[in-house]
This record gives C-alpha cells, structure tokens and sequence, in this order.
C-alpha cells in the first residue's frame, strides 16, 4: 500500500495557478484607475489647497541676471503674486524640451517664475540655464531632494500654480507641452489671478 497521497484534481490546481495571477491584475486595474487611468500628469497631489512648504532652498550659485544674484527660494516671495513653481534639473531630458515654453512665460509679467533645481551640478545648471535663458526669478538649490520631497514631487519636471495667497492650486506632473500649456497650466494661473484679484 503506498503513501502516496492522490495527485489533486486537474481543476484544482489549474484554480491554484490562476488565483495569484487573478488577484495581480485586480489590483493593477485598481491603481491603474486610481492613479488618472495611466496618466501620470493625472496623479493626485495632497498639498492641492494647502499652503507652500515652508521650505527656504539657497540659491544657484553663480546665477546672475542683468549683473545681480538670482535670488533662493523663500516662501515669503508667494505671497501677492500668481507663480509657476517648476522642478526642473540639467539631466532631465523633458526639462530641455519644456525650457523653451517657460521662456516665452517668463515673458507675461503677470506670473512670477520660480525654478527649484533639484540635484544637480551647479555648473550644469547655469550651462542648462545659458543655453536656453532663464525665465526664473528665483532659483532655489534643491542638492539632496528633501525640498522636493516637501513639495510632493515624485519626478522631474514638475509644476505647481501657486495663488496670490501662497496656496498650491494645481499641480502638473511630466514636461509642460505646447498642448497642456494652452488647455490647462495658462487657464489654471489665469484662474488664479482672477481669484486673487
């Protein structure tokens, strides 16, 4: 007599087989629906209506404009005054394709432009800056990431709309196109504006 006991039922272990795999893709639908079904600009920030993190970041080293020193970042500098906060680095390929857009912003004196550089090269950044201009009015030195991690960036680029009120109103996630510029950043800031006027 063997103590072998009898193999399972074909059906069983097929069930077995399958159930892991069903319960993966449940919950990758899950997330796939929670995260703006696939669209990382899409991706919920908690900071959306609460104030600017208190976070005051140094300037980039060596960064003038017209013969003055481009001031850090201080939290102060929110207040009054529609900003565009972009999270940008020399490395970041989408932050090359994007730099001319914040350019031509820079333009619109209506907004004020804040640059956080986050963990780069100070010479590279000024090169980055060089090459394209640079639409900052201020530009705080993130070297470690924890600013960011303040601000609740999960990537470089991203972009925030702040109100006059030093409040975050929205928040772009990926590099600013021609397309998102003109249906959603420039009516979330002019949106801003009217609130704050």
């Amino acid at each position: 007599m063997s103590d072998q006991s009898p193999p399972a039922p074909a059906p069983r272990r097929t069930l077995l087989m399958v159930l892991p795999l069903l319960a993966f893709t449940a919950l990758a639908v899950l997330f796939w629906f929670r995260l703006g079904g696939g669209d990382p600009s899409r991706i919920p920030s908690a900071l959306i209506g609460h104030p600017v993190p208190q976070t005051t970041l140094p300037p980039l080293e060596g960064l003038q404009a017209d013969g003055i020193r481009v001031p850090g970042l201080d939290p102060a500098a929110f207040k009054g005054k529609v900003s565009l906060v972009n999270v940008w680095a020399s490395w970041c390929v989408p932050c090359h394709e994007e730099a001319p857009l914040l350019t031509e912003l820079a333009t619109d004196k209506r907004f004020q432009i804040v640059g956080i550089n986050y963990k780069d090269a100070p010479d590279n950044a000024r090169r980055f800056l060089g090459r394209y201009g640079n639409p900052f009015s201020r530009v705080g030195t993130d070297a470690n990431g924890r600013a960011s991690i303040e601000w609740g960036v999960y990537g470089v680029p991203e972009t925030f709309v702040v109100d006059p009120e030093g409040t975050i109103v929205y928040k772009l996630v990926g590099p600013i196109t021609p397309e998102n510029f003109r249906t959603v950043l420039l009516p979330q800031m002019e949106k801003a504006l009217k609130a704050g006027s």
